[in-house]
């Protein structure tokens, strides 16, 4: 299919609520197409999840392919890619955790953000077929990021200490070496 342009914070669209689905545009081949290209635009940006108002498409439609493996947040369950169409997200347990998030559409910026980490989804996929799904840790603020996208939120609007949103080479040079450490040590004391 094609790649398309990410949209970037300050453009209207990332500010808007979107629009659900209805069951006869979920199997349409416009549908089909749009989430061909919205797969080519994520492996093409390196990017984790992507959200259809990304690519200016106000609807409520996500896809999210996680490689799964040891991380800089640990071990973290892959994820093939899939599809999720009018998503609701329900917290099981307010319990917070944060991580150092970045965005797509908001490229050169990684943000301090604290959610929570137990949550259930509830969406429909591209067959329009029910599912549901038990998420934890680093994969619940996954989840949460991208569809906080649905409802014109981005991860910037969750940031309680403004210090705690900075540039993606300040944050490789001097946060995350810091925060290596610390695992390192919290590991040996293990």
């Amino acid at each position: 299919m094609s790649v398309r342009k990410i949209i970037r914070m300050g453009h209207p669209t990332l500010r808007r609520v979107a629009r659900e689905l209805i069951p006869e545009e979920i199997g349409s081949d416009e549908m089909h197409r749009l989430v061909a290209d919205m797969i080519d635009t994520l492996h093409d940006a390196g990017g984790i999840g992507l959200a259809a108002p990304q690519v200016n498409e106000s609807i409520r439609l996500a896809i999210i392919e996680i490689p799964g493996g040891q991380t800089r947040y640990g071990e973290i369950p892959a994820m093939p890619l899939t599809v999720f169409i009018n998503p609701e997200i329900e917290i099981t347990n307010p319990e917070g955790a944060g991580y150092w998030e970045g965005c797509l559409s908001v490229p050169g910026l990684r943000g301090f953000v604290t959610r929570p980490q137990h949550i259930r989804v509830r969406a429909l996929n591209l067959h329009a077929e029910k599912m549901e799904l038990d998420l934890q840790g680093f994969l619940a603020t996954v989840f949460q990021h991208e569809f906080d996208h649905l409802d014109g939120r981005l991860y910037v609007d969750h940031i309680e200490d403004p210090t705690n949103l900075v540039f993606e080479e300040e944050y490789e040079r001097y946060i995350l070496p810091n925060e290596s450490a610390v695992e390192e040590a919290q590991r040996r004391n293990s």
